[in-house]
């Protein structure tokens, strides 16, 4: 797949495409409604299959005190429209100039002058453009005389409701793995890579490998069953924690994971690390002492529920 970002004419890039547009945070099967969507309307009419998003999410410029938490990096949503058959995204930064465009600025400006878009694929009740100003009724206006046709993708739903990126924080929140992989058709994941850290799990008995979020607010928090991917593991069982670790002066969000039955150097490699399922909220302890023995009851009750899940 091929990734720019703005607007410019990039190497390798075809214009006259069928693009997708939004934020696509978690990629849910909602998104993944719209991405098949797009695959059938392009290999139909043998046209390129484009995505284009924002970096950072509208939101998190807008309003950043109220920001949700990102469910997942640029980096991590690339692969994943990649691995979807997505031949081109485009990635535009999200600042006070795009802020103020219209509806009519951005048709103009992005799909008929960049992208020269042949076909726009959206979400249900899609809006566009200076405080969402513009929706699909306007999008489709434009298209008339900017050479290109919308499709409105109906909402996926799930037990009456629709899937959306607002449904899944809210079962990541509230430890609902259950719901959130059910809304993904996949575990949720967090990847990134291994960084060195104080080794005071290695001192404890529990060596972890520590990742750092980049996330001003994690989607998640607490400790986890989860399963362990790189490094040379595959799906490999183990517990992990994400929070500021408060028993010992932490600060930093950091993803910190215990793999079972592995003792192997993990330091600079990058992981995907799956949650399975919540063991308990994040707390902090009297002393060294009764953390480890919950860190002891947690990896105990963690490979217990693995092998009962297979």
């Amino acid at each position: 797949m091929l990734i720019a970002r703005g607007l410019a004419p990039a190497k390798g890039f075809t214009r006259g495409c069928a693009v997708a547009i939004g934020s696509f945070d978690g990629l849910h099967r909602g998104h993944q409604a719209i991405l098949a969507r797009l695959a059938e309307y392009g290999h139909e009419h043998e046209l390129p299959i484009a995505v284009l998003t924002f970096e950072p999410h509208p939101r998190e410029y807008l309003r950043p005190d109220e920001a949700p938490a990102r469910l997942m990096r640029l980096r991590d949503k690339a692969e994943m429209l990649a691995a979807a058959g997505v031949d081109q995204l485009r990635v535009l930064r999200f600042n006070a100039a795009l802020s103020r465009w219209d509806g009519t600025a951005f048709t103009s400006r992005v799909l008929e002058g960049a992208l020269a878009a042949r076909r726009v694929v959206v979400g249900e009740r899609f809006g566009f453009g200076y405080e969402r100003s513009g929706d699909v009724a306007l999008l489709r206006a434009e298209g008339l005389h900017r050479g290109f046709t919308v499709d409105e993708v109906p909402a996926f739903c799930i037990g009456g409701a629709p899937v959306s990126s607002t449904r899944l924080r809210a079962a990541l929140a509230a430890g609902n793995l259950d719901e959130a992989r059910l809304l993904l058709g996949r575990d949720y994941r967090i990847s990134g890579r291994v960084i060195d850290g104080r080794r005071l799990g290695r001192q404890l008995g529990f060596p972890t490998a520590n990742l750092r979020l980049h996330r001003r607010v994690p989607p998640v928090a607490g400790v986890f069953a989860v399963r362990v991917t790189g490094g040379g593991l595959e799906r490999q069982p183990g517990v992990a924690s994400v929070g500021t670790r408060p028993t010992v002066g932490g600060r930093e969000w950091l993803l910190e994971v215990f793999v079972f039955d592995f003792d192997g150097p993990l330091y600079g490699e990058r992981l995907d690390v799956d949650f399975i399922a919540r063991l308990r909220e994040e707390r902090r302890f009297a002393d060294l002492e009764s953390m480890t023995a919950q860190i002891r009851e947690d990896a105990r009750q963690a490979r217990e529920l693995l092998f009962a899940r297979g």
